[in-house]
């Protein structure tokens, strides 16, 4: 695997976004609810580049409520260009991907980050980094799609999600708990 721009890589929920708060990031993906107010405890990494898109975790359009669309797919695809071409060789360079859990529009939007900075990986190379960063990652289907579409994967970042979500399901149980509360089901039909 290519050796990223980006020499340190963090998942997190906002409840544990104080732990990272001296950790020299210099790079902050956010990914909120519409309405959610902004994060105060932001203000003490200093001045990180940042980007913050609003949508919900939502796999399937609903009522009164912001799918991720493709828009907000080329945003983050954008950030890792940005990152890439703003990295000099060496740099110490911490990248921090969050979403209201840490669990799901986040590492989405990680694996996205991974294929486009990586072109070469295989898709079963970028879950296993995703999961090496986030064992948790349940990355949000729809933003799985739209990115393989967008990075003309054809499709294989979306059959490898299907091996992910198996893996998941099987080193955890409660998945299958959690994620039918989450009206998600159509992600555990997935799973192989």
């Amino acid at each position: 695997m290519k050796r990223l721009a980006i020499s340190t890589l963090t998942i997190c929920g906002i409840d544990e976004l104080a732990l990272h708060s001296k950790a020299r990031v210099t790079n902050v993906l956010s990914l909120l609810d519409p309405g959610w107010p902004e994060l105060e405890v932001l203000g003490s990494y200093g001045a990180p580049h940042r980007l913050m898109l609003r949508f919900h975790d939502i796999i399937e359009p609903l009522p009164d409520r912001v799918a991720p669309e493709a828009e907000h797919v080329n945003r983050i695809i954008a950030f890792a260009d940005e990152l890439d071409a703003s990295t000099p060789p060496n740099a110490e360079r911490h990248l921090l991907v969050h979403c209201h859990m840490g669990l799901s529009r986040s590492t989405a939007a990680m694996l996205l980050l991974l294929a486009r900075l990586d072109p070469a990986a295989s898709e079963p190379e970028l879950f296993a980094r995703l999961r090496q960063i986030r064992p948790q990652a349940w990355p949000n289907s729809r933003m799985i799609s739209l990115g393989d579409n967008l990075l003309g994967r054809r499709g294989r970042l979306v059959e490898a999600l299907r091996d992910h979500y198996g893996h998941q399901v099987r080193a955890e149980p409660n998945y299958i708990r959690w994620m039918m509360q989450l009206k998600r089901g159509a992600e555990l039909e997935m799973a192989r």
